[in-house]
């Protein structure tokens, strides 16, 4: 299956637009059914139930610039994450793990892949962001393999409900950035994140 889209980013340059899409808290925050992403090692055998996510971790604006920079997507990265997604009566939870293959603004690739209970899919995702009149416009595709219970389901059904996680996370994203463009201090945030990132 093949997804791929745009979004408009009025107010929020590409380099903010950047920052927040390369903090792993920050995409957490927006995409619902994401209960964590957290950087694993390559061959960690992590346990996805055992793992205790941090609650309430601050993003921007608040966040402290610093931090954010730290714990941002680093090329060759690898990390989990834990989401549940309804798609029709089935809600699977899939443990996955995600590679961050290439990472230059305005530019990132990821693959990885997941299982949940009967389902499984592989993906290759990217990402490029690009200046506008009014801001910024994210562009991305994403490459599925899918199988087991919920490709049963077939395209008519997933697609609606891609679609609607896609544009319920840019739309998350956007009042975020709006956050941060707001704030007294993000031009002085930017510069420190810009020097950091």
């Amino acid at each position: 299956m093949e997804f791929s889209g745009e979004f408009e980013l009025d107010g929020v340059s590409p380099e903010d637009a950047w920052i927040v899409l390369s903090d792993p808290i920050a995409v957490r925050d927006a995409l619902k059914g994401c209960r964590y992403i957290t950087r694993i090692d390559d061959d960690d055998d992590f346990n996805f139930d055992d793992y205790e996510p941090e609650e309430d971790i601050e993003t921007l604006p608040d966040a402290d610039p610093e931090v954010v920079a730290a714990r941002a997507f680093e090329e060759g990265g690898v990390y989990a994450a834990l989401m549940q997604v309804g798609v029709g009566s089935v809600k699977p939870r899939f443990e996955t793990r995600v590679t961050i293959k290439e990472r230059a603004f305005p530019h990132m690739v990821a693959t990885g892949g997941g299982d949940a209970s009967n389902s499984s899919f592989e993906m290759e995702s990217w990402m490029d962001i690009e200046e506008t009149e009014d801001g910024s416009i994210v562009k991305w595709g994403t490459e599925a393999n899918v199988s087991g219970r919920i490709a049963q389901l077939g395209g008519r059904v997933m697609n609606p409900v891609a679609d609607k996680i896609v544009s319920n996370f840019f739309k998350s994203i956007q009042k975020q950035m709006t956050g941060f463009e707001e704030s007294e201090n993000s031009k002085s945030m930017r510069d420190r994140l810009s020097g950091l990132l």
